[in-house]
Order: structure tokens, then C-alpha cells, then sequence
């Protein structure tokens, strides 16, 4: 069981690792860890995600915690709904873009405050594996609320179109139809597996893996849409594709929703290290601070609050906005590149090219049985640059730079570097590479 416990969230393959039986003792550790009073459930399609929320619902309640159930939502209503019904915390049941036979809990304190392995989770698992929650004298109750209309209500208040732009959504038979739900008719939506089916009959809910967005790609350029967008499992990520059916890279995708926001005024935006530096030059061209964030959701949500900043994006796809409790929404990530389609009265594409002026890698994985050796060496090498160490070793040069970091989950080293030429990337991560692999 302890398989579950991960960096920032708890997972694992149903029923063998996780089950309704230990659904009720995270329930109940849960609320021993947080004092919550009253708790936000949200839950994916997967078949299994019922039987899980009874679990956890009914630990929680034995534990003396009132349960709002939301039903079927995405993540972001989930975190939406903890914060806009001043929840004492939120959990939603999912496995993001894992196959079907997985299942888990991402688990908020108030106001959509991660969980992470290093703020709880791992104090939860110890409560689970001792079951050291005291007995409650009372019960909780449950009660249902749809968070669905009040959250397309939110998101509608950001939308600046002059016109229905035709959009191809792949839903991946999974909860970006709730997740977009309340804006659908400000498009002209291509539907693409829009059919509820935890066992993802089509492709793999994971917008990473370049080949699940063949299909979009090709149906973009098919019905001459304005761009697609493909939701992972749960709709806390999204692919965005261009007019010409091109992926938009996810850190490029971060300066263009970076010039919708900036154009209400200056605003303080963090980037992932791993982005472009296209993305620093676009945020501060348009009158934002841009400030580098390191890699997670639950470092990111926080330097967020630290900084007062507005919004952060993250190469996997995440896009993280205040308003929604600085937590992500891919529905406003939508509502804001339309924004930005609308205003400039450009397509897609032209909107990104200025941004595509450097070469990249893309993040490289090496298995390695040792890190600390080959990083100390990459950091003795690489001195002579700006080096930094944020998230791993960054070091930066006039007409290039690298980011080497260790894997959260894995034995892997995963490298990024970027140059003004393809020569010069290539050159250089083939340099990296050696000393990683050697």
C-alpha cells in the first residue's frame, strides 16, 4: 500500500492497490491530518471512481467532516468549488491521464491548497498504515451541490470574442466535457470523442504523448478550425494545436495566454525554467514581471502566492490562474487564446511563429544508477556560466542554456537545452548527454 503514497497525490491500480477499504482510512486520515470541518469530493468517469468516493466519503463523515459531493466534475471545478463554497479542503477522485484500471486522490486544504508529499501526504500514509485516527463522537453528513453552472459562469466572464472561432475539442471520453460545459456555445465546438468512458476506448488521456493528438491534428486542418484543444483525464491539462494543425509547444503556449492577461495591465507571471526564453522576452514585452518557477504543481501554486502573481504555466501542459484559487482551469487557458485570436485578428499560427526563434531538445530522460557524481560534475563544467539551482542545475550563456534535473518519481536525469541555432543545441546536448551517460 505504501506503492500510493506519491509526491503529489496518492495512486495506484484498482483494486489491488487502492479500494474502497483504503479510501475509508485515507478518508478518515485526512481529516485527522487537516481538522477539516466540511470537504469538497469531486470524481472522474472511471468505473471505479463510485465505489472509491463511498469509501472516502464514509470515512470522512465517521470521522466527523461534512462531504459536499460535486459528482462527475473535472479537477479544476473541484478546486473551483473548494474556494468558492469556502470548503475546508477538497478531494478529487482520479487518475489523470492514466489508463483506465488506475485511480486515485488529489487532495486541498482551503482555498485549493495542495497536498503535496512534503506538506501531508506522507503524514496521511502514516496515519493510514498505524490507523491513528481518534474515534468521532458525531457524524457528518453529505449533501450535493452542482458546481457545473456557477463554474461556466466564471469562466464566461473572461471571454472577449467578437466572433465564434470553430474549435476541435478531443475530450478523450473523459472530463473536459464538464470542464468546458458552460462555455461550449460561445464556439463552434468540432466534437471529438465526447462519449463518458473510463476505459478510454480511443487513446490514452495524455496530451504529453504527441502521437494521442495524430487524430485532432489531422481534423483541424480537415474543417479549417481556428485551433484544437485535447483534454487529458481529469481536464487539468490540455494540448493546444494550431490552425495548421501544429502542436503548440507548452511553454510557447504560456506567452500567448501571458499577452491576454497583460493587456488588462501589468501582472506578475511565473514560467517554468524548462520554458524558451521566448517566454520571459514575450511576458516582459508586454509590460509583465516574469519570474522562473521550478517544476510541480504544489512549488508552482505556492511561488505563486509568494509573488502575487496571476498566473503560471508549466511545460506538461499546466496552466495555473489566481482567480481560480491559484489552481489550474483549462477553460479560461480556451476562453484566453480566443481572447487573444479575436484581438489581434490573426490565426494561430502567425501568433505563434515570432515566438518559435530558438531551437530546443525538449526534455530528454536518462536512466542513471548514480546522480549526484554526474551532477557534480555537469556543475563543475558549467560554472563558468549563470548557473542557479532552482530545480536541479540550470546554467546560462549568451546564445544558450540547460536545465538537468532528477526525476520526483523515477531514477532518471531529464535534460533540456536550448540555443539560438539547431547547430549549437545539437552540439551541446550531445555534450550533456555524454557526461549523463557516459
Amino acid at each position: 500500500m505504501s506503492g500510493i503514497f506519491k509526491a503529489y497525490d496518492i495512486r495506484g491500480v484498482y483494486p489491488a492497490d487502492i479500494n474502497a477499504d483504503i479510501a475509508y482510512a485515507i478518508g478518515r486520515a485526512y481529516i485527522t491530518f487537516t481538522g477539516a470541518k466540511k470537504v469538497v469530493i469531486g470524481r472522474d468517469m472511471r468505473p471505479h471512481s463510485q465505489q472509491l468516493f463511498e469509501g472516502i466519503s464514509k470515512g470522512i463523515t465517521d470521522q466527523g467532516a461534512d462531504v459536499i459531493d460535486l459528482g462527475l466534475s473535472s479537477t479544476p471545478q473541484s478546486y473551483f468549488a473548494n474556494g468558492t463554497l469556502k470548503a475546508d479542503g477538497s478531494v478529487m477522485i482520479t487518475a489523470s491521464h492514466n489508463p483506465g484500471e488506475w485511480n486515485g486522490f488529489k487532495l486541498c486544504k482551503a482555498d485549493a491548497v495542495p497536498i503535496s508529499g512534503a506538506t501531508g501526504i506522507m503524514d496521511i500514509q502514516k496515519i493510514v498504515e498505524e490507523k491513528s485516527w481518534p474515534d468521532s463522537p458525531v457524524k457528518g453528513s453529505i449533501s450535493t451541490y452542482d458546481i457545473t453552472g456557477k463554474y461556466g459562469e466564471f469562466l464566461r466572464s473572461f471571454a472577449k470574442l467578437d466572433r465564434k472561432l470553430k474549435v476541435v475539442v478531443d475530450y478523450a471520453n473523459a472530463m473536459g466535457l464538464y470542464e468546458i460545459a458552460g462555455i461550449t456555445d460561445l464556439f463552434d465546438i468540432v466534437p471529438m470523442y465526447d462519449v463518458m468512458d473510463g476505459t478510454f476506448p480511443n487513446h490514452e488521456a495524455n496530451p504529453l504523448k504527441t502521437d494521442t493528438l495524430d487524430a485532432i491534428r489531422a481534423k483541424v486542418k480537415e474543417v479549417k478550425a481556428d485551433f484544437g484543444a485535447a483534454f487529458d483525464g481529469d481536464a487539468d491539462r490540455c494540448g493546444f494545436i494550431d490552425d495548421n494543425g501544429e502542436i503548440i509547444p507548452m511553454d510557447l503556449f504560456t506567452a500567448l495566454i501571458a499577452q491576454d492577461i497583460l493587456s488588462r495591465g501589468p501582472a506578475t507571471i511565473l514560467y517554468d525554467l524548462r520554458s524558451s526564453r521566448a517566454v520571459k522576452e514575450c511576458i516582459e514585452a508586454n509590460g509583465g514581471k516574469a519570474i522562473q518557477c521550478r517544476v510541480g504543481h504544489a512549488f508552482i501554486k505556492n511561488q505563486m502566492r509568494e509573488n502575487d502573481a496571476v498566473f503560471a504555466g508549466e511545460l506538461s501542459g499546466h496552466y495555473y490562474f489566481k482567480q481560480n484559487f491559484t489552481a489550474e482551469s483549462q477553460g479560461l487557458a480556451m476562453i484566453m487564446l480566443a481572447n487573444l485570436i479575436c484581438a489581434k485578428k490573426q490565426p494561430l499560427h502567425e501568433l505563434i511563429s515570432p515566438l518559435k526563434k530558438y531551437a530546443s531538445s525538449g526534455e530528454i530522460n536518462s536512466k542513471v544508477a548514480d546522480v549526484k557524481p554526474i551532477l557534480d560534475e555537469i556543475r563543475a563544467k558549467y560554472a563558468d556560466g549563470h548557473m542557479f539551482e532552482l530545480d536541479g542545475i540550470s546554467s546560462e550563456y549568451d546564445n544558450w542554456w540547460f536545465n538537468v534535473r532528477s526525476s520526483n518519481t523515477e531514477p532518471l536525469l531529464r535534460l533540456i537545452v536550448e540555443a539560438d541555432t539547431r547547430e549549437l543545441m545539437e552540439a551541446k546536448r550531445d555534450e550533456l548527454l555524454a557526461i549523463i551517460r557516459k
